[in-house]
Parts: structure tokens; C-alpha cells; sequence
């Protein structure tokens, strides 16, 4: 993580869906300012967790965002974070 527009959120993101997923080392994210105090993270897992990151009608991924949501209130900013195959 090199010069973090939002290190809390994507520290709590990242050790989120690693916990999650089967294969954590497969967890990626990529960070890109969407206006002045708006963060997305796009987060790519394997194939095969993409099921555990989004859980039943989805609510291990609004978990997800829940919480990193709270966590970026410590950086200031506002999240995005979509699941991208």
C-alpha cells in the first residue's frame, strides 16, 4: 500500500475478506479517488470465493461494507466497495 488515499478503510477491507475467502493471498484491491472525500476499493478474490464474499441475498457483502464504511470515518472519507470477478 503505497501513499493510501483511505489506509484505515483498506487495512479493515483487506483483512476482512482474507478472513473470509479460502484462498486470502488471491485477495487484491484497487483504490481510486471518486471526488473530493469519496473512496472506491474494487476487490477481486478467486472464482471460487466470490460466493463467500457475497453470502446469502448479499449479506456478507453489506457486512463488508458496513464496516469499512465505519472505519473510513477515521480517514475522513467515504466508501465504495464493489466485488469485481
Amino acid at each position: 500500500m503505497s501513499e493510501a488515499l483511505a489506509p484505515t478503510a483498506e487495512a479493515v477491507l483487506l483483512h476482512l475478506c482474507r478472513s473470509v475467502v479460502s484462498m486470502p493471498d488471491e485477495v487484491s484491491i484497487e483504490t481510486s479517488s471518486v471526488g473530493d472525500d469519496r473512496v472506491r476499493f474494487d476487490v477481486t478474490v478467486n472464482k471460487e470465493d466470490m460466493g463467500r464474499v457475497i453470502g446469502r441475498r448479499g449479506r456478507v457483502a453489506s457486512a463488508i461494507r458496513t464496516v469499512v464504511g465505519a472505519a473510513a470515518a477515521k480517514d475522513s472519507v467515504s466508501t465504495e466497495v464493489e466485488f469485481v470477478e
